[in-house]
């Protein structure tokens, strides 16, 4: 029997099952002892993280007094780390074709209703053209695993065709890959074509649960799927992203096997993933969540939204279209940091738009179909500065430098003047005119808040050149 070990390179023993179901049972013997809770939340308060025990008992209590300052606690975390900042971003689907069978998934091999399609690289660059065309900068890569359709010389090609794609004002600054679990060879090459953050989502820790939902292909090996991330950070990614399927097996499981994730890897490599994600089962094609009895409601949803915000303090948090905008809305004070905005989840949906055939291509139905513009509108009424800064990384602030940075408070120097030169460049080339005439009053408002007279007097200058026509300042 292999034993808990978060230095390990086994995934059975950074991802450990006994101590997972111990955790569980740790959080339900504990789950109404109120002074351990507000010695977590006390704990949680200074910004220093919590361990995936600490955390799953503190998403495991229903005493409101201890709910209410789990999420006053969390909006002061991400007040004092994110600001009003939210960064923007859309996916790119480049191919459906897969080998894996994955249960959850319309893009599975056995689905024979669902139409195949492939991008061609003229394709991808007419994509790419109607993304920066609604003010997209930043992308998230996707494709089905599959060897002949897909292999990496494909996905390296269309990277490349992506970032040299300019039309108008417009550019991808930052392309995020989504792609299968693969070698230490393949996301050195990735590495090496300029990618941001490297995405894969576990699904569901449990394995027994994991082996049953992926019964055959690649992807069904679980221990390779699992240490993907070590691969990743071996082959000299730095930004990695994580995340579950919640709604596939026990939220509490889940949720803790996340933050097990996270610890190993800041222990083994020092520094912990840059992104979490939080996406729910959701309907497509043929398949029915209602099949999946582990769904979580709402209440539980932002709950765990904003213990996860309370254990990983300075990492990104992500939530996607597939959420409704009353759901969004719910979490974005609590932890979020990263939302979808105008996102199609076909193939060639953007240059194409809405036809039967384009919608049959989806990986999984939008519950938010509001345009970049009425998503951007949005947030700015709700007090928030919708940034479509690519910055950091394309000034090396990466990894553990990114981390450090952010540990010691000085992200926040330049993060608030490059969103706010971002959304200065989306509202003089994209903008209606209403969103326009809401960011101007809000970039007015954080100009001024802005504590370094030298960084005001820099960004108000840059401010004027955008309008100008000037593009790509950052800090």
């Amino acid at each position: 029997m292999n034993r808990y070990n978060p230095e390990s390179k086994t995934a059975s023993e950074f991802i450990h099952d006994e101590e997972l179901r111990q955790t569980i049972d740790y959080a339900v013997a504990n789950r109404n002892n109120r002074p351990l809770a507000d010695a977590i939340l006390d704990k949680a308060a200074e910004g220093h993280g919590l361990n995936h025990r600490e955390a799953t008992l503190l998403l495991e209590c229903n005493d409101d007094r201890i709910v209410e300052r789990i999420f006053s606690i969390a909006r002061d975390i991400k007040r004092r780390i994110y600001g009003n900042r939210i960064v923007m971003f859309a996916p790119l689907y480049l191919s459906n074709h897969c080998i894996n069978s994955c249960v959850y998934c319309p893009y599975h091999a056995k689905n024979r209703t669902i139409p195949r399609r492939k991008l061609s690289q003229e394709e991808i660059r007419r994509e790419v053209t109607a993304l920066q065309d609604m003010g997209h900068k930043r992308l998230a890569l996707e494709a089905g695993e599959h060897p002949v359709h897909n292999p990496i010389d494909y996905i390296l090609e269309s990277i490349d065709t992506i970032y040299s794609t300019h039309h108008r004002n417009g550019a991808i600054r930052r392309v995020n890959v989504n792609i299968a679990a693969t070698t230490t060879e393949n996301y050195r090459l990735l590495r090496n074509a300029g990618i941001g953050t490297y995405i894969l989502f576990q699904e569901t820790y449990c394995r027994e649960t994991y082996e049953r939902l992926h019964p055959s292909g690649p992807k069904s090996d679980w221990s390779y799927h699992t240490e993907a991330m070590d691969r990743a950070m071996e082959g000299g990614i730095d930004d990695v992203g994580i995340g579950a399927l919640f709604g596939l097996y026990d939220y509490r499981y889940d949720f803790a096997g996340l933050l097990m994730h996270a610890e190993h890897l800041e222990t083994r490599f020092g520094v912990g993933p840059h992104t979490i994600s939080v996406p729910r089962i959701r309907p497509a094609d043929d398949i029915n969540p209602l099949d999946f009895p582990n769904a979580v409601t709402d209440e539980v949803f932002r709950r765990i939204v904003a213990v996860l915000r309370l254990a990983v303090p300075y990492t990104g948090m992500i939530v996607s279209t597939r959420e409704s905008r009353l759901s969004r809305e719910e979490v974005l004070d609590v932890g979020i940091s990263q939302i979808s905005g105008g996102s199609r989840t076909s193939v060639g949906g953007y240059a194409e738009g809405r036809t039967d055939n384009v919608d049959k291509s989806a990986q999984f139905d939008i519950s938010d179909n509001r345009t970049l513009d009425e998503v951007v509108a949005w947030l700015l009424k709700l007090g928030y500065i919708p940034s479509f800064c690519t910055a950091c990384y394309r000034e090396g602030r990466t990894g553990d430098r990114f981390m450090s940075l952010a540990k010691a408070g000085k992200i926040g120097n330049c993060c608030s003047p490059n969103a706010l030169l971002t959304l200065k460049e989306y509202i003089e080339d994209y903008a209606s005119p209403l969103t326009r005439q809401l960011a101007e009053n809000t970039i007015r408002q954080e100009l001024e808040g802005i504590p370094s007279d030298t960084i005001r007097e820099i960004t108000s200058k840059r401010l004027d050149e955008i309008t100008l026509g000037r593009r790509d300042f950052r800090f």
